[in-house]
């Protein structure tokens, strides 16, 4: 395992999905997450860098994954990694919510869209980051 490729894509997806969940919260869904801010935890600031941790988790074990599991096959790779990962996590959490809490169908198709976007744009980044080095060129013979 190539470690500095493999920490700088941790990051680069850590950062990425940071950035991504912000926007996605801050502007798009925003009216969606104040219509059920009754849900939320009224201390929830205090608990905020449990987030961050779990972030970075994530991030490490979505690329230790990928790493772990690569064929080499570059972009297409990323996008089916990304893909396949919303499935085995966005999918069964957005829908065990919706029959949990008192969300709408929409809000959760909604968060569904975003998911699916956000994990393949992440597993692309992570097979960018992580592709295989260019074979060294052989000597030229005289």
């Amino acid at each position: 395992m190539n470690w500095k490729r493999f920490w700088l894509a941790s990051l680069a997806v850590y950062v990425f999905i940071q950035a991504v969940d912000l926007l996605v919260n801050a502007l798009f869904m925003k009216n969606d997450m104040e219509a059920y801010k009754e849900l939320w935890r009224p201390n929830m600031a205090s608990r905020l860098w449990v987030m961050y941790v779990i972030g970075a988790l994530v991030a490490v074990l979505f690329t230790y994954i990928f790493v772990k599991g690569r064929e080499g096959k570059g972009l297409p790779e990323g996008i089916r990694y990304g893909a396949l990962i919303w499935l085995f996590v966005h999918v069964p959490r957005s829908a065990s919510l919706w029959v949990l809490l008192p969300i709408s169908y929409r809000v959760m198709l909604k968060g569904l869209i975003y998911g699916l976007l956000e994990t393949i744009l992440a597993g692309i980044l992570v097979a960018v980051i992580y592709k295989p080095l260019a074979p060294a060129k052989a000597p030229a013979q005289a």
